[in-house]
Formats: structure tokens, C-alpha cells, sequence
């Protein structure tokens, strides 16, 4: 079995080093050198961060915009016309590496990620599938309905300043300029986390911090977000409600003040909804071993994220995984396989490595 077996090869990205792509062909070729006949499927994945858009096929569109602090940039999403489906990270344009070190956990937005959708639109697409995670924001998604056309103000009739901070003035949203088209897509919200918008485990409480907020702008933040969901008459206890900052807060709405309600709206888990787009658990039927990798494998990882996900998918095909990652913590469950990615600054060489060792293990236990 071992020099015909059948591998998946299914890791999420190495923020920073390497794409889930780049991870799976290192790893693939790390493999090779040990099992040349082995029948190898790539299946990079995603978990609804970054990265996410790129496991979807379809045209890569590239434009200009604004990153989260407001600063011109460029972003990229893939766009399928065959299903008139947009997919867009968050991270691409309003992400938290573009603007690390300044001080914008207040009034940084997603206005950025509106122009993108506003563009997929012109393009033809009637469903936006966001993947919600690596935000710099917490605005309630009210930069994304800038973009729109969709304008919150005070009660002087004023519009916000952009950002968080000032969602605590909300009054009304002004749809005098709305982008009906734009405001009536389908919706696909990728999280990967269960966050409600408000509270302990809210998004300012527990992802305020890795974007800055201080522990007073954590609190302003918090009841402004809990203001806005109390305004648009959105639940704030809806588990993802607090991805990226609470964009689907303002999703939510937009959708409603379409449809009537928000049964245009999707808040789903992105790694299963990844695994089953891409044909995972057909894969597994026939594989031999299916191989996975993150940047540091923990009790996290298996909380809706990539390698939880196909944990549980490949124990349920009695398929064995095993995870290349860069740092294993002590905390992972038993029973798991993992490789820790040896110290260098090479992660292609890592990554070959870690695939050599792995295969190593499989053909001394075939």
C-alpha cells in the first residue's frame, strides 16, 4: 500500500511565510522524495481567515482601495462568474498587519472591504462570501455600508466619524444613496470563531487587545457595539456575531431593511463550509492518510478551525492525520499526530521536511 498510497495534503496558511497553497506544494514535495508513486491531492484550506478567498476558484481581481486606517492600498478577491459568487477576506483590505503599530483600535473600518464588494457587484456577483477573520476593525461592519451608500449619522444628522468609538452617537442610517444591488446580494459570513458581538466574549473584550484597544477603548468599543446592535434591533448574542469587529451587525441590518428579514444572511463556521466546498469527505473515502499543518498547533485548533475540522472529519473515515506545524503546544488532545517544523528561516525547506518525516513515519508503519 505504501508506494501507491493515496494522500490528502490539506494545511491551512502559515500566516505570514507561506499561503495555504505554498504550505501544500512544500509539503507535497517533501512527500515525493519519499513516496514517488503515492497518489497526491492538494486541498488547501481555510478557516474563514486569511487566506480564505484563494481556496475558491474563479478570476483574481486586484484593485485599488483603503486599508483600515484609511490609507490607499490594494486588495485582491476571487470572483466566480460561473456561480456570480464574490470571495473576499476581510484581511485583504481592512486586515490588522497593514496598519500594525498605529494606534486606530477606535476608528479604524471596513470601508476598504465595501469598495471591493461594491465591485464585485458591478461584476455581476449576487453572492458575497466574507471571510471574516484578521480584522483590524471594530465597527460593526459600518465602513462596509459607507461604501454602500448606506450612511450612519447622529441625531444632528450628522455622519459618524469612521471607526468604532463613534457608533455610541448612532441614531439612524441614512439609505438616501444606498446601492440597492449591493444591499440585496446573498450573504456568506466565514467565521472562525463564535463570538457574540457584546460582552466578556465579545469582540472589542477578547479581540480589542491583539488590535490595540487599551482597556478604556475596549469599554467604549463595547457599549458602542452593544448601542449599535440595540439601534438596528440585532441580537448580540448571536454566536459570530463578533467576527471581524462585528461586521455582520451591519450586514444583518442591510439585509433585513432588503428582505424583510435576515434570511439573506449566513453566519457559518468557515473550515467545515471550506471542507465540504472543496470535497474533503468525498476525498477522505479513498485516502490513505490525509496531512495538515497551521502555524502553531493547540487546544484552539480544534475549535472550529482547520485542523478541528478535519480531525473530525477524517476520525469519522478512520483515515489517520497527521498536522506539520510550527510550534505543537502541550494542550492538543491525545491521540494526535503532529511534526513541530524544524528552526529555520526557510518555511519551504521546513515545510519539505516536516512532509519527508511524515511520510517516513507512514511507510515505517505501512
Amino acid at each position: 500500500m505504501s508506494s501507491t498510497a493515496n494522500i490528502i495534503i490539506a494545511p491551512d496558511s502559515f500566516k505570514g511565510t507561506a499561503t495555504a497553497n505554498q504550505a501544500a506544494e512544500y509539503l507535497a514535495a517533501g512527500v515525493r522524495e519519499i513516496l514517488p508513486d503515492a497518489t497526491i491531492t492538494l486541498a488547501p484550506m481555510a478557516d474563514g481567515g486569511e487566506g480564505t478567498s484563494a481556496v475558491f476558484g474563479g478570476q483574481l481581481i486586484t484593485l485599488p482601495t483603503t486599508n483600515a486606517a484609511g490609507r490607499l492600498t490594494e486588495a485582491s478577491y476571487t470572483f466566480d462568474p460561473s456561480s456570480n459568487t464574490a470571495y473576499i477576506d476581510v484581511a485583504a483590505a481592512s486586515g490588522l498587519p497593514a496598519v500594525a503599530g498605529l494606534e486606530i483600535a477606535t476608528t479604524a473600518d471596513t470601508y476598504g472591504t465595501g469598495v471591493l464588494i461594491a465591485d464585485a457587484v458591478t461584476r455581476g456577483a449576487t453572492r458575497i462570501t466574507l471571510g471574516l477573520g484578521g480584522s483590524a476593525t471594530t465597527d460593526a461592519g459600518a465602513g462596509i455600508l459607507v461604501a454602500l451608500g448606506a450612511v450612519p449619522r447622529n441625531k444632528q444628522g450628522y455622519a459618524l466619524n469612521k471607526g468604532g468609538a463613534d457608533l455610541i452617537n448612532l441614531d439612524y442610517i441614512d439609505t438616501a444613496e444606498l446601492n440597492i444591488p449591493a444591499a440585496a446580494v446573498e450573504w456568506i459570513l466565514l467565521t472562525d470563531v463564535t463570538s457574540p458581538a457584546t460582552g466578556p466574549q465579545g469582540a472589542a473584550a477578547v479581540f480589542g487587545p491583539q488590535k490595540g484597544a487599551t482597556e478604556k477603548e475596549i469599554e467604549l468599543l463595547d457599549a458602542a457595539l452593544q448601542h449599535t446592535c440595540e439601534v438596528l434591533d440585532i441580537d448580540s448574542n448571536y454566536p459570530g456575531m463578533g467576527a471581524a469587529g462585528g461586521i455582520a451587525i451591519g450586514i444583518s441590518w442591510l439585509s433585513t431593511l432588503m428582505h424583510g428579514s435576515a434570511a439573506h444572511v449566513h453566519i457559518l463556521p468557515g473550515a467545515p463550509v471550506i471542507a465540504r466546498a472543496i470535497g474533503v469527505e468525498e476525498l477522505l473515502t479513498e485516502a490513505d492518510l490525509i496531512i495538515s499543518g497551521e502555524g502553531r498547533l493547540d487546544s484552539q485548533s480544534f475549535s472550529g478551525k482547520v485542523v478541528g475540522t478535519l480531525h473530525t472529519l477524517a476520525t469519522a473515515a478512520n483515515v489517520p492525520l497527521v498536522v506539520a506545524a510550527g510550534q505543537v503546544a502541550a494542550d492538543i488532545p491525545a491521540g494526535i499526530n503532529a511534526v513541530e517544523l524544524e528552526k529555520s528561516t526557510d518555511v519551504a525547506a521546513q515545510l519539505r521536511a516536516a512532509g519527508r518525516t511524515i511520510a517516513q513515519n507512514f511507510l515505517a508503519r505501512s
